[in-house]
C-alpha cells in the first residue's frame, strides 16, 4: 500500500497524472479520509496504462483492455483484443515509417540540390540524368 507521492515516484509520473487516470476511471485507489492509497492492483493497472500510452494506444483502448482484464479471468478475450489492436498499431507504424522515409529522401534531395547550387555546380535532377546531355 502506497500513498500518492510514493506511488507517483515509483511509477515515474506526477501526482497529477495519477489523479487524471483516476478521474478517467482507469484506476480506483482506496481512500482513507482524503488520502489515496494505491494497492498492488492499482500499481499494476498504472503500469499497464503507462505501457499502453508509450505504445501509442488511446485512453479508450487502454480502458477496454483493463475492462476485459476484470471480466475475463482467463484473459483469452483480452489477449485476442490486444493482438488485434497491436496488429493495427504495427500496420499504422509501418505506414508512418514509409511516409517518413519518402519525406527524408525528398528532403535529402532538396538539400543536395541546394548545396550544389550554392557551390555553383549545375543542379542534377533526382534521377541523376543531365537534361542538357540527354
Amino acid at each position: 500500500m502506497l500513498g500518492i507521492q510514493d506511488a507517483a515516484r515509483q511509477l515515474g509520473v506526477t501526482m497529477r497524472t495519477l489523479r487524471f487516470y483516476e478521474d478517467k476511471g482507469l484506476i480506483a485507489p482506496q481512500r482513507v479520509g482524503t488520502t489515496r492509497i494505491y494497492s498492488r492492483r492499482e500499481m499494476g493497472r498504472m503500469q499497464l496504462i503507462l505501457r499502453g500510452k508509450r505504445l501509442g494506444f488511446s485512453i479508450r483502448e487502454i480502458a477496454e483492455f483493463l475492462d476485459l482484464y476484470d471480466v475475463d479471468p482467463e484473459h483469452h478475450e483480452q489477449v485476442r483484443k490486444l493482438k488485434a489492436k497491436v496488429g493495427e498499431r504495427i500496420a499504422g507504424l509501418h505506414r508512418q515509417k514509409r511516409a517518413i522515409e519518402q519525406t527524408l529522401e525528398e528532403l535529402l534531395s532538396i538539400e543536395r540540390q541546394a548545396l550544389a547550387w550554392l557551390e555553383g555546380s549545375p543542379v542534377r535532377p533526382v534521377d541523376g540524368k543531365d537534361p542538357e546531355r540527354d
